[in-house]
């Protein structure tokens, strides 16, 4: 399944942008992989020093996003767990601010970061991989708005490509 199976009144208006952010020649499943590669190796290659710098006052720094990358995946598996299981639910939005306020991820070294990334896309993996096509088009609620099971997924990788953009464009930018 591609994300151009994906239907617009599968998700929300606010993530067509991350949908838009995802390649249509790979699957889901296949896409979940390479993007995982492709973020471990995007991140080995920026300089040490760049991990804490903040662009301008009160932005997150590099780790602050590669924890709210992390957040954000566990919050749309769980979703789209819950929906495949025909859980009614209605789920609510998360605060990304303050979630990253609370996950102290400037503590941690990137290579736990990176380590804790790889096992969650693999559990996430084998997750999308479970999902027979019809669970993948099962519906539910979240944050106030319809939402399918696959657009959860597309979801995932999106979003992971916005913030490798914002990386170019606001971190890495010399």
């Amino acid at each position: 399944m591609r994300i151009n199976a994906v239907d617009r009144s599968e998700y929300a208006d606010f993530y067509a942008g991350y949908l838009a952010q995802v390649a249509t020649e790979y699957t889901l499943v296949e896409e979940l992989e390479i993007s995982l590669h492709r973020l471990i190796h995007f991140v080995r290659d920026i300089p040490m020093d760049k991990f804490d710098y903040r662009y301008a006052e009160g932005k997150w720094t590099i780790k602050d996003i590669l924890q709210h990358l992390l957040d954000s995946e566990r919050v749309f598996a769980y979703r789209a767990l819950c929906i495949a299981r025909h859980d009614q639910t209605a789920f609510p939005g998360f605060d990304e601010d303050f979630y990253v306020a609370n996950a102290e991820a400037n503590r941690r070294s990137i290579q736990d970061l990176l380590t804790e990334f790889t096992a969650l896309r693999q559990a996430n993996l084998c997750l999308f991989k479970s999902f027979s096509q019809e669970v993948m088009q099962r519906m539910g609620t979240a944050s106030g708005h319809p939402v399918s099971v696959r657009a959860l997924g597309f979801m995932i990788i999106g979003h992971q490509n916005h913030h490798l953009n914002v990386f170019q464009q606001r971190y890495l930018k010399e």
